[in-house]
């Protein structure tokens, strides 16, 4: 068992040390393999100790960690009420600030959403907000305290119910389909989702707990019970609709006279243990966490079979068989058909554009003019895309999902046609430009709407469009066309492709129009010279993913079914407009309050005095 499980962890070794260190992380397993990322100091201890209310009811911070400003608010409000606990909050967040402003600009947080959550969370001012919320609305404080420490035990609870007690199932489901295929993805991490049973795996290990604890108020069964039922995550994990009953009852079944055998199986990785005790806990976790899990999934694996050979009640729910026996040629041709033909027929990849429209559409995704071999091209890779994720287990290299007793969600006709590897016409990009310019426009008039109750025309240019949402929408398009297949790159890339265009702009702007100012983000937390900031750059990351998946090919499939020829007219006549506004803007650009004249830069009631009286 033990070789076994060293070769089902050589094949899986990225994917299995993955799953244990998540269990480390979660406190669900192998909690002592984290020793060696304690770095915690006696002097770190004794600084945090010092932040306290001194007996002349003063406050003085020397410094602000986490749980210990969390903790002196909530004294705070205990001792005295709701508004002292809001003033230790405004001291702390003040002395921060002021820490923040002394050291690197960049590092300054007091303008933006961002800066203002890690203000209220670092601070502990979150917590007075709450409890004077319910207060005000039961008209106690203690009350509010009370609902705040309710709250805040339901969270936890639910974050163990739902997170922590069933991820070894999700762990144990990864070491199982490691042991017989080539192939796991992290995509099986959601395994329980995909089948919807991850509410029904929860109940089942709650059991399991339930009935763990009451037994471990006795002697005996602290020792024997945890033994019992040591095979449930693993029954689940192969069957999750069973009940939770079911699965207890069958794990102490299964263990009938395999308890103490067990035991000493776990003993004997002790040597590993120790070496991982003198390593701090890291060989642990590069090594002997998996394998032992790797091993114990091999036993796991034997026991099941000597269940079904001998028919113990309850064996016939451990039926998902292609765990420990990959499926024949014809069951994989009868229920991958349709992957097998993609596989089978790559004579459509002759239909890849050559010649420069190839290059600008196989690096770029730009098409000139849709022309028929496109349109077949761009449909074989939609098809491609959809069963791309099955072609593992098409092949017998992955588990075969379609063969699984409970059947897994498949894509929505929606999601399906949204090809988002698709190749976009020069009038598509052109809508989708002008499209989203004036989306963005609409956004930052109505950001500055809600916020001053002044509409503003935003931007340098006196039309509805602010050209830089949809350059760069088209260039997350166009550039980052390569990155596509891989959304935690395309990601990646778009921040720094979208602080680039901002950094770049401003600059531009700047310099361009005699050192004026068409936006600041000074004071905003991790900002680079006032030009972009870290908010700025997750919206951007965020908005051009939901751009590239989503919005794109639904406007594209929108415009695919509008006339070729009324499309041109209207994108080359509104395109015009644009160029008309921006070359007159460029001599008399828009300026004025809520463009040039940025409000964040002066307090409320200076902005409010610059209005006209009525």
């Amino acid at each position: 068992m033990k070789k076994l499980g060293k070769a089902s962890l050589k094949r899986h070794y990225g994917i299995f040390v993955m799953a244990c260190l998540i269990a480390a992380f979660l406190g669900v397993e192998f909690g002592g393999s984290l020793t060696f990322s304690e770095a915690q100091t006696y002097e770190d201890t004794a600084q945090q100790i010092r932040n306290d209310w001194y007996g002349d009811g003063t406050y003085t911070v020397k410094t602000t960690v986490g749980d210990v400003s969390w903790g002196t608010v909530l004294r705070a409000i205990a001792e005295g009420d709701t508004q002292a606990g809001k003033d230790v909050a405004q001291q702390i967040e003040e002395e921060e600030i002021a820490q923040a402003e002394e050291g690197s600009p960049i590092l300054t947080r007091t303008r933006g959403v961002l800066a203002s959550v890690l203000n209220q969370l670092s601070s502990g001012s979150i917590l007075a907000t709450l409890v004077a919320a319910v207060a005000s609305i039961t008209g106690s404080k203690n009350v509010g305290i009370i609902a705040l420490i309710v709250l805040g035990a339901a969270l936890a609870f639910a974050f163990w119910f739902l997170v922590t007690n069933v991820f070894p199932v999700v762990s144990r489901r990864i070491f199982l389909e490691g042991m017989l295929y080539e192939k796991v993805t992290a995509q099986r991490f959601t395994f329980l989702l995909r089948v919807k049973r991850w509410l029904k795996a929860s109940k089942a290990m709650l059991v399991k707990q339930v009935f763990l604890s009451l037994w471990s108020l006795t002697i005996v069964g602290a020792l024997v019970k945890r033994y019992s039922y040591f095979l449930v995550p693993y029954i689940v994990a192969e069957n999750p609709d069973c009940k939770a009953t079911e699965a207890v009852t069958l794990s102490r079944e299964m263990m009938d006279g395999h308890k103490w055998e067990c035991f000493l199986f776990e003993l004997s990785f002790l040597g590993w243990g120790l070496l991982g005790f003198c390593t701090f806990g890291l060989f642990n976790v590069l090594f002997t966490n998996p394998y032992k899990t790797a091993a114990l999934t091999q036993y796991y694996a034997q026991r099941r079979q000597e269940a079904r050979e001998k028919a113990i009640p309850g064996a016939e729910l451990l039926k998902d068989t292609f765990l420990y026996e990959k499926p024949a040629a014809e069951q994989l041709a009868a229920c991958y058909g349709d992957v097998i033909q993609v596989m089978e027929h790559p004579q459509a990849q002759k239909q890849r554009p050559t010649g420069w429209r190839g290059f600008l559409q196989n690096t770029f995704g730009i098409s000139l003019l849709r022309r028929e071999e496109d349109r077949a091209y761009e449909k074989y890779q939609a098809e491609y895309i959809q069963v791309q994720e099955l072609m593992d287990g098409a092949k017998g290299q992955a588990y075969p999902t379609r063969l699984y007793p409970i059947p897994e969600n498949q894509r929505r006709k929606l999601v399906q046609s949204l090809n988002y590897m698709r190749s976009y016409s020069i009038w598509s990009l052109l809508a989708i430009f002008l499209g989203l310019a004036f989306f963005g426009w609409l956004w930052e008039v109505g950001l500055f709407l809600v916020s001053y109750g002044v509409l503003a025309n935003r931007g340098a240019l006196h039309g509805p469009w602010l050209p830089i949402y949809g350059a760069g929408s088209v260039l997350i398009l166009v550039v980052l066309y390569k990155f596509r297949k891989k959304p935690a790159l395309e990601f990646g890339a778009a921040v720094v492709l979208c602080g680039f265009l901002e950094y770049m702009t401003s600059w531009v702007m700047e310099l361009s129009t005699g050192g004026t100012k068409w936006w600041d983000y000074s004071g905003y937390f991790l900002n680079l010279d006032g030009r972009i900031c870290a908010e700025g750059l997750l919206v951007f990351g965020l908005g051009g993913m939901a751009i590239v998946y989503v919005v794109a090919p639904l406007l594209d499939n929108l415009l695919q079914k509008v006339n070729e020829k009324a499309l041109i007219t209207v994108c080359s006549v509104l395109f015009l407009v644009f160029l008309a506004d921006a070359v007159y803007s460029h001599f008399v650009p828009n300026t004025g309050l809520g463009v040039t004249d940025v409000p964040d830069l002066v307090a409320e009631e200076q902005v409010e005095s610059s209005l006209p009286e009525e």
